[in-house]
């Protein structure tokens, strides 16, 4: 199963690369960017902390495996 997963996300690692190479290069130009995206730029560091995009991420894994499990029994 954790083969299974690291394939998946692989291809779909893959597919965005290809999408970005062939005409779609704003696909996820929104991910990152939400409200709660705590970004910071100082004189000689900058702090980048995606919470927002971390929840969104979390929620939708969190679903998709839910249903996976309920199918799979």
């Amino acid at each position: 199963m954790l083969v299974l997963s690291g394939l998946v996300a692989v291809l779909a690692g893959l597919l965005l690369l290809a999408a970005q190479k062939y005409g779609f290069p704003d696909l996820l130009n929104w991910f990152g960017k939400l409200p709660l995206d705590f970004s910071f730029r100082g004189e000689r560091f900058s702090f980048y902390f995606p919470l927002g995009s971390s929840l969104l991420l979390s929620a939708v894994l969190s679903i998709l495996f839910y249903f996976f499990n309920k199918f799979i029994r």
